[in-house]
């Protein structure tokens, strides 16, 4: 597993790489200045699961509120830096727990120096990031476009510019919103480097679409052992980008805890409304820190079997339902009282 022997980098008070647990990021889509709009973002993301969040600065009211932002919420803060690396000065003595900038957007090698030299001294990581679309020229001409290659090439040589001047608190990130493109990427990139991976995959798209398409490629890297952070980029609601992120460690055996609900389909002899109700068992589910499988089917022929298989479990008839728990019958319930039913058990689970 390569995430097992990555350097342990320390990101406020959370640790990654090195075997820790891989952690769920998000980004804020709030003004940065409005603090009151972005600390209520990120305290909804907190709860939904989020672990480590992240504010663009793209002025010095930015930075100079996310010292505003960091004494109000209880989870690592990144600040993402472009182009003007006196942003990422002021955000780190703002309180920014880590920044994430790329070296050749931000003015050249005596400006990065006077970025390491503040991160240094404050002992912050640096979040060195090149995307698919910002590839230089020079490589786009020797790669005949862009390709993983390219993509790896630029982000090493931005590492060695930082290693230069004696830097090394760094994780890494590259992406790219060709799925199979970003996961070659990452598994080349992996052969070379010790430093911690940020990893995703870019301008996913809609919760729809965004969501399978991460699904797929994060799947194939984190599988491998690859990614020490992960974010599920989404044009939507961050909060739908966290319980995605959740979904995919905890489907992939990196992550424990939280409730999962399992579902039929749907078939011509369902005869309660399964759709509506099981959407309403997700949500429902999701409100408890237990670490059950709950299962939601449609009918006699597979549901049964199912609903003993989980640990809590809903088989439907005409009308109705039975309520398994641990494999066993607890009892018939009519179809309007199914999803109270299941409540009063969470409630009083054991």
């Amino acid at each position: 597993m390569h995430r097992d022997s990555t350097r342990v980098i320390q990101i406020g008070d959370r640790k990654i790489g090195g075997g820790n647990p891989v952690l769920i990021q998000s980004m804020t889509n709030t003004r940065t200045q409005d603090v009151e709009a972005t600390v209520a973002q990120i305290l909804e993301l907190e709860r939904a699961g989020c672990e480590i969040i992240r504010c663009t600065v793209p002025d010095m009211e930015a930075a100079r509120a996310l010292s505003r932002i960091r004494q109000q919420i209880h989870i690592p803060l990144v600040a993402d830096i472009h182009f003007d690396y006196k942003m990422a000065i002021a955000a780190m003595e703002n309180g920014a727990d880590k920044i994430r900038i790329n070296p050749g957007n931000i003015g050249g090698p005596d400006k990065v120096k006077a970025v390491i030299e503040v991160a240094a001294a404050r002992g912050i990581p640096i979040r060195v990031g090149v995307n698919s679309g910002s590839l230089e020229k020079r490589l786009l001409e020797k790669y005949g476009g862009v390709t993983a290659e390219g993509i790896v090439e630029s982000a090493l040589d931005k590492v060695r510019m930082m290693e230069e001047f004696d830097f090394h608190n760094l994780v890494i990130s590259i992406k790219s919103s060709d799925v199979l493109m970003c996961v070659k990427a990452h598994e080349l990139l992996a052969e070379r480097t010790d430093y911690p991976l940020h990893v995703g995959i870019t301008e996913a798209g809609t919760v729809h679409s965004g969501n399978i398409k991460s699904a797929i490629g994060l799947g194939l890297i984190l599988h491998q052992g690859i990614g020490d952070t992960v974010r599920v980029s989404l044009t939507g609601d961050p909060v739908e980008e966290i319980r995605s992120a959740k979904l995919i460690l905890r489907t992939l055996g990196l992550r424990r805890g939280g409730g999962e609900v399992v579902s039929c389909p749907t078939c011509g002899r369902t005869r309660i409304d399964l759709i509506g109700l099981a959407a309403e068992v997700e949500k429902l589910v999701a409100d408890y820190p237990l670490d059950i499988k709950v299962a939601v089917m449609g009918c006699a022929v597979n549901g049964p079997g199912e609903a003993r298989e989980a640990d809590l479990g809903i088989a439907g008839g005409q009308g109705e339902g039975l309520l398994f728990k641990k494999g066993e019958i607890l009892r018939k319930v009519p179809e309007e009282q199914l999803l109270d039913a299941l409540k009063e058990e969470l409630d009083h689970w054991k």
